[in-house]
C-alpha cells in the first residue's frame, strides 16, 4: 500500500514536490537549493530527498507568529524582547521556553506565579515547572512568597550586573572548568609522550592550556571584587587600551 503524504511547495521553490515520489533520490532536484539536499527517512519508506532549510525557515517564521498570537496580553515591545531571548537562549545551548521565561519576570514588576507565567505565554504548565528549575538551578530566578497568596511566586534578579556575573559564574562552571580540567590531563598525558611527531601536539595543548588559565584566572580575581568596582574596571577598559596603546606606540 502507498503512504498519502501533503504536497508541499517550499518558500521560494518554482514546483512543488510530494516526498513519497522522491524515495531512492528519484525525486526532482531544484537547482537554487541542491546543495541544501538532505536524507530523511519515512516511516515504512526509504530514505528520500527534501530541503530542510527551506521548510526550516517556513516552519520557524510560522512558529514566531503563532508565539506573538499567544501573548497577545504583552505590550508589542515586551513580546518582541522575549521572543529574541528566547532565540538567543537556543544559540547559547539553553531551552527556548526556560529563556522566554526569564525575559518575561525580568521585565515584570511584579513576581508572578506558574499560571499567570502560563497565561502571558501560552505555555504548558508542566513546560512551565521544569523552566522554573532550571532557572532556579542556575540562580537568576527566586522563588518568593507573598502575603495573603499560599500560590508560590517566582522573580528575575533585577540587577543586570550582578545577573549577568551569575550567568558567567554558572557557565565557567558548566563550560570553563570541565574544559580546563580536562586541558591539564591531557598536557599531562602528552608530557609523557616521547615520539618526535607528538611535540607540536604537545606545544598547541601547552599553549591552549595556557590561555585557559590566564582567562580563568582573571575571571577569580575579577569575580571577587564586589559589582560596583567591577563594574568601574570594566569601564576603564577604554583608558587602560588606550594607555597601552600610548606605550606600545
Amino acid at each position: 500500500m502507498g503512504v498519502t503524504v501533503p504536497l508541499v511547495r517550499p518558500t521560494g521553490v518554482g514546483r512543488a514536490f510530494r516526498p513519497s515520489a522522491m524515495l531512492s533520490g528519484r525525486g526532482q532536484e531544484c537547482p537554487p537549493y541542491a546543495g541544501s539536499l538532505r536524507r530523511i527517512i519515512w516511516p515504512g519508506k526509504r530514505s528520500c530527498k527534501i530541503f530542510p532549510k527551506v521548510l526550516a525557515k517556513d516552519v520557524s517564521s510560522i512558529s514566531v507568529k503563532t508565539e506573538i498570537k499567544e501573548m497577545t496580553a504583552l505590550p508589542t515591545f515586551a513580546q518582541h524582547f522575549i521572543l529574541h531571548w528566547g532565540e538567543m537562549g537556543t544559540k547559547w545551548g539553553i531551552n527556548r521556553t526556560v529563556a522566554q521565561i526569564h525575559a518575561l519576570l525580568f521585565l515584570s514588576e511584579e513576581p508572578l506565579n506558574a499560571e499567570e507565567i502560563c497565561e502571558r505565554l501560552g505555555v504548558a504548565r508542566s513546560n512551565v515547572s521544569n523552566s522554573l528549575k532550571e532557572l532556579q538551578n542556575w540562580g537568576i530566578v527566586k522563588h518568593v512568597h507573598l502575603a495573603g497568596d499560599r500560590r508560590d511566586h517566582f522573580e528575575s534578579i533585577k540587577d543586570v550586573y550582578e545577573m549577568f556575573r551569575i550567568i558567567a559564574a554558572e557557565r565557567k562552571k558548566r563550560e570553563i572548568d570541565p574544559t580546563l580540567a580536562n586541558l591539564r590531563d591531557c598536557a599531562d598525558e602528552a608530557g609523557q609522550a616521547n615520539e618526535p611527531g607528538d611535540l607540536y601536539a604537545k606545544e598547541q595543548l601547552e599553549e591552549l592550556l595556557g590561555f585557559f588559565e590566564l582567562v580563568s584566572d582573571f575571571y577569580e580575581k575579577m569575580n571577587k571584587l564586589p559589582t560596583k568596582s567591577a563594574v568601574k574596571a570594566i569601564r576603564m577598559g577604554d583608558k587602560l587600551a588606550k594607555s597601552l596603546g600610548a606605550i606600545t606606540k
